[in-house]
């Protein structure tokens, strides 16, 4: 069996869920298994994830979940893990996923492969897994020799499309241990999608002089329904939240569409932003080292191009709805 963590936020399952349940259920069918996912905490719609590929869905609903702590969601996953006698467990490689990866695959004593992009393949009974390396300059094929094998999914790896129908909820009964943290409170942005998880990035840096010229952004990010992005500089100057710095030392997207305005392209920012599928950029200065990494690239003035561009979207949107 491929066991799946799926995130709720909310109560409600999260893209990054979807994503992996679906990344799961394509597995399973390549190796001839089944795909489940796991629910920890409250959840209302844990059952639509048997239309993306869970041929079940369990769920441990207990106080000790209400408030995210890796050590003790880690021991309740690999729990149900070995209960199950799953032989892949595949988590999400947003923040959370991350601080779990590693515990998961240490209880369980596992091999473990992170940012996972592609579809595994099985070759003499050993799984093969590719991964990206480098900031996605270089790929490296890992072979996991281990019984167990803990994925996690990189966010916009895979399209997650409705194949089945919705499933019953399972409650499992798991005991969970006290945490040895407690949540004072919790602060998140809401509203906007967040950054790993954003199929469109519109981002900008020092180009724009000024964070009051900051709304033609907010202009071509509104018409695309995309989420806003900074380079290090303007964070570090104070111009927007660092929550929106995308970069090596930032947040390390993987967008289907990342425009970049008023950005140089420094390697440092490159290395976060490098594995979107389409890189567009706009800036005056025709050597910018980001134009070499660019799909498409505009030379001109972004305060004349920006406002022409949310414009021009304006007007197709329009005409085509």
């Amino acid at each position: 069996m491929i066991l799946v963590y799926a995130e709720t936020q909310d109560g409600k399952v999260k893209k990054s869920a979807l994503e992996s349940v679906y990344f799961g259920a394509k597995m399973a069918a390549a190796q001839g298994t089944s795909c489940a996912a796991l629910i920890l905490g409250d959840s209302t719609d844990g059952g639509r994830l048997g239309a993306y590929g869970a041929k079940e869905v369990f769920q441990v609903s207990d106080p000790g979940l209400a408030s995210f702590d890796s050590q003790t969601f880690a021991k309740v996953i690999a729990s149900v893990a070995t209960d199950k006698g799953a032989t892949v467990l595949l988590l999400p490689d947003s923040s959370n996923g991350k601080s779990l990866t590693g515990m998961v695959a240490v209880l369980l004593k596992a091999g473990v492969i992170t940012g996972v992009n592609k579809l595994p393949e099985v070759k003499d009974g050993k799984l093969y897994v590719e991964r990206a390396l480098f900031s996605g300059k270089a790929f490296a094929t890992c072979r996991i020799d281990s019984a167990i094998a803990v994925l996690s999914v990189a966010g916009n790896s895979i399209k997650p499309q409705q194949e089945g129908s919705e499933v019953a909820v399972t409650p499992l009964s798991v005991t969970v241990p006290v945490s040895k943290t407690k949540v004072i409170e919790v602060k998140r942005s809401v509203g906007i999608v967040p950054l790993p998880e954003a199929e469109i990035v519109v981002s900008a840096g020092r180009g724009m002089k000024d964070p009051s010229n900051w709304g033609i952004v907010e202009d071509l990010a509104g018409v695309l329904g995309a989420t806003t992005a900074c380079s290090r500089p303007v964070a570090d100057s104070g111009w927007r939240p660092h929550h929106e710095h995308v970069g090596q030392t930032g947040i390390a997207i993987r967008p289907n569409l990342y425009i970049a305005i008023g950005i140089s392209g420094a390697i440092q920012h490159l290395a976060g932003v490098n594995s979107s599928k389409v890189i567009v950029v706009i800036n005056k200065d025709p050597e910018a080292p980001f134009f070499k990494a660019a799909d498409y690239g505009v030379v001109g003035d972004l305060f004349e191009v920006v406002p022409k561009l949310t414009e021009s979207l304006k007007k197709f949107k329009s005409a085509h709805h």
